[in-house]
């Protein structure tokens, strides 16, 4: 068990450092001028979809668990596990593919003039902020979700509840900002 165990460590510390590496070099990589035959511009609103339901997963999840029912909490979590999953595809295909967009350009000529800056004014630097923290906190949010995610089918209780009570506030955190910065650089798009 206990080689087992420090496999599946390992294999979360490499897709915890992958996943970040990943999405960090679709910012530095060029992009490809593919057509999948639909507007990919509806995949953020996807995103948006998947974030939101995965907040209300996990608001169900801590309800579920504070009540007793484990076995509809571990199902929450599951689902809420996969929908990130298919976030994280769905968002890396968007931005490998996609034009960067700039929160207030509002003529979408991927540069923000003086006139854009002025009128998107000091709720750029929120949306800048909601977004760095979210970003951040979603590199960070992999492992504790893997991790938790193991101890429980481990049946390390201990060591779950330990985890989780730091892994939930932060998994909820990413995905209600998700929402939200979609909300605010929607007319951007």
């Amino acid at each position: 068990m206990e080689l087992k165990s420090k496999s599946l460590s390992l294999a979360i510390t490499i897709v915890s450092v992958a996943i970040p590496v990943l999405v960090a070099s679709l910012f530095f990589l060029p992009r490809p001028n593919l057509h999948l035959g639909f507007d990919i511009h509806i995949l953020p609103l996807f995103h948006a979809v998947l974030n939101g339901a995965t907040a209300v997963l996990l608001l169900a999840s801590l309800y579920f668990i504070r009540n007793g029912f484990v076995k509809a909490h571990k199902v929450t979590n599951i689902i809420s596990i996969v929908l990130s999953a298919v976030f994280l595809i769905s968002y890396v295909t968007y931005h490998s593919i996609a034009p960067s967009t700039l929160y207030g350009d509002l003529n979408h000529d991927g540069v923000l003039d003086i006139t854009e800056k002025n009128l998107a004014g000091s709720v750029r630097y929120i949306y800048y902020l909601l977004l760095l923290s979210h970003i951040l906190l979603a590199a960070v949010i992999v492992p504790l979700v893997l991790f938790a995610a193991l101890y429980a089918f481990q049946n390390n209780f201990v060591k779950h509840k330990r985890l989780a009570r730091v892994t939930w506030p932060l998994w909820f955190y990413v995905s209600i900002t998700g929402v939200i910065v979609y909300i605010m650089i929607s007319p951007f798009y």
